[in-house]
């Protein structure tokens, strides 16, 4: 009988960068690898002799983030585009406006936003009653002109 092994290849290199007894941690530092797609394979053969095969695809992403708005991932674009592009590492010192990536307020804020003030000026014009004690002030007597 064969003893059981793991061995640990890194994309489509030749030479494992583990081979060893299970169970095992196997530590990868990503910092030498470049920024992209990578991919583990990972064979595990038992004692039988009978071999297993993993792959596991991931992506390295040690440079600075990058932020992207005014263009998305597989979209359909025609004319002249107008792209906002930001990047920003994690050694880097904190500065605003680096930091913060520019974006357009979405839609359902907007829409938020004119309901709010459309129900305000609805219960202003509709429900809004002060008191017949407050109706001879000066703050209610110079507004009564357009509430009624």
């Amino acid at each position: 009988m064969e003893e059981a092994r793991i061995r640990v290849y890194l994309d489509d290199g030749a030479e494992p960068i583990a081979d060893v007894a299970p169970p095992v941690t196997v530590s990868l530092d990503t910092h030498g690898l470049a920024d992209g797609e990578h991919r583990l394979r990972i064979e595990a053969r038992d004692r039988s002799g009978r071999t297993g095969i993993r792959h596991v695809p991931f992506e390295v992403r040690n440079g600075p983030g990058i932020t992207l708005s005014g263009l998305s991932a597989g979209a359909i674009v025609r004319g002249a585009l107008s792209v906002t592009v930001n990047a920003f590492g994690a050694e880097e010192p904190f500065e605003p406006r680096r930091a913060e990536s520019p974006s357009p307020i979405p839609l359902w804020l907007w829409v938020l936003s004119l309901v709010i003030v459309a129900w305000a000026a609805w219960y202003v014009a509709v429900l809004w009653h002060p008191p017949s004690s407050l109706q001879s002030t000066p703050t209610y007597a110079a507004h009564s002109m357009w509430l009624h």
